[in-house]
């Protein structure tokens, strides 16, 4: 063998164990810039998750979406025959009166005003109340159904809810704001409804600086919630709605006791029309029931 074959063979050798170097090189390369893509990837997905549950409140607190037509229909529909049987209810206190006020007022009828937030628990429970009393006296369009935050107390109370609703009524006018959504962002709930001046003048002056809050034409005003949210607790809208219907169950006796009670505040605004309404058994033991 020539001295120059020898020295061909060596030169081949180098370039083979060169090329074996960059090819591990590369390889590394390549392991090193998956391993960082996938890491960047976690990361992204992890602050996807956060910036998620910040906004969401967290697992259990779901958005608000319209009404069920049969949890309205069973919730402004209740019987009169189980009306008239749960009277004042049980525990209810109702409307507080409120002397001095100037009448609240809209094109000749008397205003009705609530302020709420949807993540409000206590408004949570309100509501039920408010709803089936005002649609004696008229009809809502567009209620939302909606749950309290899951990170408040009394978390998920299902509820109904005055965002986007509308009211008619030849005997009354309503105003609902829902101020706040059960939705996360920061440390406090996503805006909702703009509030007037008038009515947080309305609140300042005859709340005690919490809600819910309801202005019943200047006549009386309703404070927080007539009966604890854990009454509601682990129920659907659906389940409350129904328990609407049967008297003796613990729900309708504070719903409706309530309803009842917000009915005779109404009906003396009203001069006792519907007459039907306001004449009932129910309407007349909650007129004279004390606190």
């Amino acid at each position: 063998m020539s001295h120059t074959d020898s020295r061909a063979r060596t030169a081949a050798r180098q370039r083979d164990r060169a090329a074996a170097v960059r090819a591990r090189q590369q390889a590394a390369r390549r392991r090193r810039l998956a391993a960082a893509g996938t890491a960047a990837a976690i990361v992204m997905i992890t602050v996807g998750l956060l910036v998620a549950r910040a906004v969401t409140g967290g697992p259990g607190t779901a958005a608000t979406t319209s009404a069920e037509a049969g949890v309205v229909a069973a919730v402004t529909h209740v019987p009169a025959t189980v009306l008239d049987a749960v009277g004042a209810g049980q525990g209810a206190s109702g409307p507080t009166p409120i002397s001095g006020a100037p009448g609240l007022t809209t094109a000749g009828k008397p205003r009705i005003v609530y302020l709420g937030a949807e993540y409000c628990p206590y408004c949570a429970a309100e509501r039920w109340a408010v709803v089936q009393a005002l649609s004696r006296f008229g009809t809502f369009t567009g209620l939302g159904q909606t749950r309290s935050a899951a990170a408040d107390i009394y978390p998920n109370t299902a509820t109904l809810s005055f965002h986007g609703a509308t009211y008619s009524s030849v005997y009354l006018a309503f105003d609902g704001y829902e101020q706040q959504s059960n939705q996360r962002v920061g440390d406090s709930y996503a805006p909702l409804d703009p509030v007037p001046a008038e009515v947080t003048q309305l609140a300042g002056r005859y709340g005690q600086g919490g809600i819910p809050f309801v202005d019943l034409g200047g006549a009386a005003v309703i404070n927080g919630a007539d009966y604890s949210p854990s009454l509601l607790a682990g129920k659907s809208q659906a389940q409350i709605a129904a328990a609407l219907s049967d008297a003796s169950s613990p729900i309708a006796k504070a719903v409706l006791g309530e309803a009842n009670r917000i009915t005779a505040t109404l009906c003396t605004l009203t001069g006792g029309r519907p007459g039907p309404v306001c004449q009932s058994a129910g309407v007349q033991a909650a007129a004279h029931a004390g606190g």
